[in-house]
């Protein structure tokens, strides 16, 4: 039986430092989306007056409704073009192992980085000569480009430390490469998918500038552009802002909660490659 120790209390106490470090900021995004806008200006203060009417307003005046379906349609066209793009294209990097296939996937790295400001111009120019800014599908465009060399890189680092025993079975039985990736190998790549799938769909969701930059002037806004209406030239509405900012992450919140087992089975299994 283990004696509880003065280093367990130091640890324990520790612990409940770092948990109240990393909570603050959520006490103060529920206190101001709860605030009045006269209570605003000190969020340190528990609100004497929390206030519901916060989050209707906000999701009236700054038509949320329609900004999250876009930010959603964004969000899961980009994913699942990045999934099927990367997990394509990490199998034979990991499985060839020539140089032409060693200089690909370093190639791919290269766009890990490349910054984003270095392309933007060109980008813009590109995405207005195809008829597509102002459009959503601009942005499931960008994304899926963007994210491929990172969720390449994770899911090659999983890819390497998989057994070929399973699809070598496969092709014994006459399966050709490409229906043994998608019925045996595909399945085994669960947990990194959940991975890529939260961490790729978390950057798109919460990404502002993208958006702003290709939906400016259009009816079509995803939701941190929205939420960006709350912003005047010499005010900003607090509370409108913090509601909208509770009511946008629940949805990926919940995504996260669901796929929780499987995003740190990914970790471990990439960091094992």
């Amino acid at each position: 039986m283990k004696r509880y120790t003065v280093r367990t209390f130091s640890l324990e106490m520790a612990m409940g430092v770092v948990a109240l470090i990393f909570a603050f900021p959520l006490y103060i995004l529920v206190n101001l989306a709860l605030s009045l806008p006269n209570e605003a200006a000190n969020p340190l203060i528990p609100t004497a007056n929390p206030t519901f009417d916060n989050f209707a307003r906000a999701w009236e005046q700054a038509s949320l409704g329609g900004a999250i379906m876009n930010s959603a349609i964004v969000t899961i066209s980009s994913v699942l073009v990045i999934v099927f793009v990367s997990a394509m294209a990490s199998y034979p990097l990991s499985r060839i192992t020539s140089r032409l296939s060693s200089a690909m996937f370093w190639t791919l790295m290269v766009g890990l980085l490349l910054p984003f400001q270095l392309a933007m111009i060109p980008l813009y120019q590109t995405v207005r000569d195809i008829g597509l800014l102002g459009s959503v599908w601009s942005l499931v465009l960008f994304y899926s480009g963007a994210q491929v060399p990172f969720t390449v890189f994770l899911y090659t680092g999983f890819l390497r430390a998989l057994p070929r025993e399973y699809e070598e079975a496969a092709w014994m039985d006459g399966a050709t490469a490409l229906s043994a990736f998608w019925r045996v190998v595909f399945p085994m790549l669960r947990p990194i998918t959940g991975t890529v799938v939260i961490l790729n769909a978390i950057h798109i969701w919460n990404d502002f500038f993208t958006p702003l930059l290709y939906l400016s002037g259009s009816g079509s806004q995803t939701l941190p552009v929205a939420l960006y209406a709350f912003v005047g030239e010499f005010s900003a509405d607090w509370p409108l802002i913090f509601a909208g900012l509770v009511i946008g992450i629940i949805p990926i919140l919940l995504c996260y909660f669901l796929m929780q087992k499987t995003i740190i089975q990914g970790f471990a299994g990439g960091l094992k490659g």
